[in-house]
């Protein structure tokens, strides 16, 4: 339930009752002495549904807006009417007015916004390169990114321009800082005693996870960015916290920057296609749903301006997430590349161990190098292979040469084996 206070300007009693009247809502009217201002406070109880309608009547009415207006939520209400208040409205979204209201709320000051972004671009750094998960769910927690996302796209819907170019500037302003962050921390850690010498961040199975985005990470992020509009429209903010864990903007921005500091441009733009793709997405279904859900300016002839508005950043965004996707999708295909070709490999050999060309000899892989860019680089993989061979065996001079063979038939791809011998004795 909310509660809706209405401070009524002298003169203007008989108006304000009249409206609440025609909307069916009880209300109560107490005097109001402690400003000349205003003669009286009328308090009207309504459901969450009804507080637009109301709002909208009192303006029709031409209730001055600079009379104030506050609505609050009653935590209890007791009272057998309240059954009643509930049937005559449908719906279970916010008012435009609390919308903006929690908008803006996401949007902190700038000191807090920005505080809260190092702090968590910090946690989430250290918890890559300590390959600790719970870390960086920590850092998700902290992170303040999803809500600017929002509180733009609010702000676009509503015609609220001040919000929507805050919540732009807060995001962009908030990923730069973020990759900045964890670049500058890597820069100062890399090297030191705090750190394994010669450390390779790809081989950190956190950070991998975050450099190998595939187009699954897509639906993700569209889901979250409904989940938040959900969660904003219809009051339920402990929704956020776990949108917030589930999109996971400020750990692959922090891997950015990680791979800024080590000097590998293959992590910085994986990682970077996922943040954009993540905080894309959440933009474009924001700015749809909330537009779906029935939000409009609170002047008609604001109505043509939000629309054109809205047209054109769902087009930038639109064309902006497809690019991107492009990058997902070629990461996707160039990883399961990859994964295809090492899976046939290690088939083949545990078929060429079973069924050996020679008696007595075993074949195991111990090294498979083929990364993702070597599939558009037309750089050819590199299979180790650890062969077993009873002592005294001998084996024929082209014997590398029949286990490539025998691997690229298997695998359809062209391969450099590199064939390792080793005598072994076996008791049973």
């Amino acid at each position: 339930m909310r509660l809706v206070q209405v401070f009524v300007p002298r003169g203007e009693l008989d108006l304000v009752l009249e409206t609440v009247e025609s909307t069916g809502l009880d209300y109560g009217v107490a005097a109001e002495t402690s400003h000349d201002e205003f003669e009286a406070i009328v308090s009207i109880p309504t459901p969450p549904p009804g507080v637009e309608p109301l709002l909208e009547a009192l303006r029709r009415a031409g209730l001055d807006e600079q009379a104030y207006t506050v609505v609050t939520a009653a935590e209890t209400v007791v009272s057998s009417r309240a059954d009643d208040l509930h049937g005559q409205f449908s719906g279970t979204r916010i008012s435009r007015e609390e919308l903006q209201a929690r908008a803006a709320d996401l949007a902190p000051a700038a000191s807090t916004y920005y505080a809260l972004l190092v702090v968590s671009t910090i946690i989430a750094t250290a918890g890559l390169l300590l390959d600790s998960a719970a870390t960086i769910i920590g850092a998700m927690v902290v992170a303040p990114l999803m809500g600017p996302a929002l509180a733009a796209s609010v702000g676009v819907v509503v015609d609220d321009e001040n919000l929507a170019q805050r919540g732009v500037t807060l995001q962009i302003s908030g990923l730069v800082l973020a990759v900045v962050t964890a670049a500058v921390l890597g820069w100062v850690l890399r090297g030191t005693v705090l750190l394994p010498p010669g450390l390779d961040i790809t081989t950190i199975p956190q950070v991998a996870e975050r450099i190998s985005p595939t187009l699954l990470a897509l639906f993700l992020a569209l889901g979250s960015g409904v989940a938040g509009v959900i969660s904003l429209v219809r009051d339920v903010g402990s929704v956020l916290v776990g949108v917030a864990i589930a999109v996971a903007l400020i750990p692959p921005a922090a891997t950015a920057g990680l791979g800024i500091a080590w000097g590998d441009p293959t992590v910085v733009i994986t990682a970077g296609t996922l943040v954009l793709v993540n905080m894309l997405s959440i933009n474009l279904t924001a700015l749809l749903l909330l537009w779906l859900a029935g939000y409009r300016p609170a002047q008609d002839t604001d109505l043509e301006r939000a629309y054109g508005r809205l047209r054109s950043r769902v087009l930038v965004l639109g064309v902006a997430i497809v690019l991107l996707t492009a990058v997902l999708g070629g990461v996707t295909y160039g990883t399961y590349q990859t994964a295809a070709v090492e899976h046939d490999v290690q088939t083949e050999l545990e078929a060429m161990s079973a069924d050996p060309p020679l008696e007595g000899v075993a074949f195991q892989e111990v090294a498979f190098e083929y990364e993702l860019l070597d599939v558009y680089t037309g750089q050819q993989p590199v299979a180790t292979v650890l062969v077993e061979r009873p002592p005294g065996t001998e084996l024929p001079d082209n014997f590398a040469d029949d286990v490539r063979e025998r691997l690229e038939t298997a695998t359809g791809t062209s391969l450099e084996v590199i064939v390792e011998l080793v005598e072994t004795q076996r008791s049973h």
